[in-house]
């Protein structure tokens, strides 16, 4: 019989949560999903994309990832293994004032967050355009370990966090 991974299990935990708030309770839009498998590592890779129902212009992207060491270390049942998923949280939007938005940025997700690492934020724009109006501005949360099943009660609360953010960082 199929066993399903930690990666399996958080990632239908996610979807289920995920997809009750769009179809079910309107509070957000999912406008995107990836299911990788990447057979050139034999890694795997979840995400979903969503934004708030009530605005538009902010996203954010909850992401799971297995590498082929935690997938092994799992299915082989490897003594003295912890297996896992590295959880990445993307949000995005356009700035204008690169200097002050980005600043705004890291200041939300540190007080909202509150993780070891700082979050990163890629600001980028269109080649060929001579003075840009605005600037795609990408911020990943990252975490300093690994989530399991261990943590699969702390997801509707990680949920929240992300609408909170998304709310805060839609008046950037």
């Amino acid at each position: 019989m199929f066993d399903p991974t930690v990666f399996e299990n958080l990632k239908v935990a996610l979807e289920n949560q995920l997809y009750d708030l769009d179809n079910l309770a309107g509070r957000i839009r999912i406008t995107g999903r990836t299911d990788r498998l990447e057979m050139a590592v034999m890694s795997r890779e979840f995400a979903l994309r969503f934004e708030l129902a009530e605005t538009d212009g902010v996203w954010a992207e909850i992401r799971l990832q297995a590498s082929l060491q935690d997938l092994a270390a799992e299915i082989l049942e490897m003594p003295d293994a912890m297996p896992g998923c590295s959880l990445i949280l993307r949000f995005g939007h356009y700035v204008r004032d690169i200097r002050s938005q980005c600043k705004r940025v890291e200041q939300i997700l540190q007080s909202i967050w509150q993780s070891a690492l700082p979050p990163v934020q890629t600001v980028s724009f269109l080649y060929g355009e001579q003075q840009p109006e605005l600037y795609r501005n990408v911020a990943e949360v990252r975490f300093n370990r690994q989530i399991n099943e261990d943590q699969m009660e702390d997801l509707p609360g990680l949920i929240e966090h992300v609408l909170r953010s998304l709310a805060e960082l839609s008046v950037v």
